[in-house]
């Protein structure tokens, strides 16, 4: 059984991404957790200690993010009743990305879902600083859900490489299982600047194709000049539902264009956006 672990802070925008969740794995046994976190804007060590007030003040955050969670498991239910799904509620005094770690290592999350959060101000900054900072942080994949993206069955997916990462099943495992769960199409880009492949390059694409041999595929070699371009480009041209990407810190991702990858993507990108971590997982 699936676990996957939905943060919300009750907005519309969180909502939505837990929609696409139960809709995505309609047809799968899961366990949700819904998370939701709260940190008092008053709340002082000092002040819990001696003053019994303080303490009050600490329950009704309490009281209120219970209630909050009930009311979303209530709208869930009567939206989504899915026999297949079992719902469970996490209140924590906590900050947000810090809880989503502990509870991926304790639960043993497979996956977390969440909103783009931080929508306002300017329209295209559509990932705000809470998603950014889980996705470089958690050590499970996270898929992304850009503000009012309506669900869609998903038929393409465009998952970039630099083919300099060591694949691993825990890598490819989900996206593989999607793909057989909707039939889509993988379409696999790497973004080339005037070089061809290296020996170990070439190694780690015979084994993206051995792997996804028994899945609808297509591999791309583009030259453009940044990552960012060869992705935004390929996505005009071809209808593509998700976007995948692997967090490698020993590639060129990680050291030279990572970084700003998920900058320039994160923020902008208009379509779900599936980071996959590098290394062991729940470590």
């Amino acid at each position: 059984m699936k676990k996957i672990l939905l943060p919300t802070d009750f907005s519309d925008n969180a909502f939505n991404a837990i929609k696409y969740a139960v809709q995505l794995f309609e047809n799968e046994a899961c366990i949700f957790y819904l998370l939701n976190t709260y940190t008092p804007v008053l709340y002082d060590t000092e002040h819990i200690l001696y003053s019994p007030s303080q303490l009050s003040l600490d329950e009704i955050y309490k009281n209120n993010s219970l209630k909050g969670l009930k009311r979303v498991e209530k709208k869930l239910k009567r939206e989504f009743h899915n026999p297949k799904h079992t719902i469970e509620k996490v209140s924590s005094f906590n900050l947000l990305n810090e809880e989503i770690l502990e509870q991926v290592k304790e639960k043993e999350i497979d996956l977390v879902i969440m909103g783009t959060q931080g929508a306002t101000g300017a329209e295209e900054i559509l990932f705000g600083t809470h998603t950014v900072h889980a996705i470089k942080k958690t050590k499970v994949p996270l898929l992304a859900i850009p503000s009012d993206f309506e669900f869609v069955q998903p038929k393409n997916i465009l998952f970039p490489t630099d083919y300099d990462i060591n694949y691993t099943t825990k890598h490819l495992q989900l996206l593989k299982e999607l793909a057989y769960t909707y039939n889509f199409e993988i379409h696999i880009l790497h973004v080339i600047f005037g070089r061809q492949l290296e020996e170990k390059q070439e190694y780690s694409k015979k084994i993206l194709v051995d792997y996804f041999k028994e899945t609808r595929n297509q591999f791309y070699s583009i030259e453009k000049n940044t990552v960012t371009e060869g992705i935004y480009d390929f996505q005009k041209e071809n209808s593509i539902d998700l976007l995948a990407m692997i967090s490698n810190k020993h590639s060129f991702f990680e050291n030279l264009l990572f970084r700003p990858v998920i900058n320039d993507i994160g923020f902008h990108v208009k379509i779900p956006f599936l980071v996959i971590p590098s290394g062991k997982y729940n470590s």
